[in-house]
């Protein structure tokens, strides 16, 4: 079994491009989900405030 996940990871002597290359792409993947995620709270935030600044304010 160990002999075979070995072969396996090793990609016939390309493992290491292989997997770096899928290591890259999954850090690229997690940041751009991280920065649309940053962005999105922050026009929330910004659209939230507008709306708070635009409604009417009631008199007593």
């Amino acid at each position: 079994m160990t002999l075979l996940a070995s072969s396996f990871f090793a990609m016939g002597g390309y493992g290491a491009f292989i997997w770096g290359a899928y290591g890259g792409a999954a850090i690229a993947i997690g940041g751009l989900v991280l920065v649309s995620l940053a962005q999105h709270r922050s026009v929330r935030r910004a659209l939230a405030a507008r709306e708070t600044a635009m409604t009417p304010k009631r008199r007593r």
